[in-house]
């Protein structure tokens, strides 16, 4: 049932998250910054097809999901993993948004029309692959239909309940080693659909900046290897 007072505004509460996250933690740094390629992910927010608001920024955060997909097996960069749709940046692409845009929707069919662009956070930086990543956090003004239009990139399209993401049971610390050190980071199991690494960073870090986060127990440490089991090549 929909709390009508003091319920709170999703989309304001991202728009205030957008603009007060500076930075993130938990992410190694590039080897050799100077030689990193630019790159663009969607973050992109919608209202649960079940539901009905009112208005259409009138949800409350347990009433979205979030666009996420399954990257190939076959590829080299993160394969199999749950990332945001998004890729690196090509010369036609003007800026950041445009790139995050364009690789939607020739991953998942995403219509950029209808989505409204809420604000970047800073580049961040992808270690395992040598890419500096621009997060553009958006909200989705008329859900379309999404699938995997490449399946040589992508596997499936997940439209993701958050507040399965927000449930407690479902968070836990990844685990994984990189470049000598081991490094722990904030990571989700939604039946049995693992996001950690870069996605899981910005997602908690996110619903940390909204006010969405629920308490969770942060001592529940899972090893990358038990839910990836070949060295790890993504999620740094």
């Amino acid at each position: 049932m929909r709390q009508e007072e003091g319920a709170g505004d999703a989309r304001r509460e991202l728009l205030s998250a957008v603009e007060s996250l500076r930075w993130v933690q938990g992410l190694p740094p590039l080897a050799r910054p100077a030689d990193a390629r630019h790159a663009a992910v969607l973050v992109l927010f919608g209202v649960l097809d079940s539901v009905v608001p009112a208005v259409p920024d009138a949800a409350v955060a347990r009433e979205l999901d979030v666009l996420l997909q399954r990257r190939a097996a076959t590829l080299r960069s993160h394969p199999s993993e749950v990332s945001f749709p998004g890729g690196r940046r090509e010369p036609g692409d003007a800026d950041a948004v445009a790139t995050a845009l364009r690789e939607a929707e020739e991953e998942t069919g995403v219509d950029p029309r209808d989505v409204e662009i809420l604000g970047l956070l800073p580049e961040l930086p992808l270690a395992a692959s040598s890419h500096l990543v621009t997060p553009v956090v958006a909200w989705w003004r008329t859900p379309s239909q999404v699938a995997a239009v490449d399946h040589a990139e992508t596997v499936d399209v997940l439209r993701v309940p958050v507040a399965e993401l927000l449930d407690p049971a479902s968070r836990f610390m990844s685990v994984w080693t990189f470049r000598g050190r081991e490094r722990e980071a904030p990571a989700f199991d939604v039946g049995g659909t693992i996001v950690w690494g870069f996605t899981a960073i910005v997602l908690d870090r996110l619903f940390d900046a909204a006010g969405w986060t629920v308490p969770w127990d942060t001592d529940r440490t899972r090893p990358v290897e038990e839910f990836f089991p070949r060295p790890a090549r993504g999620g740094e």
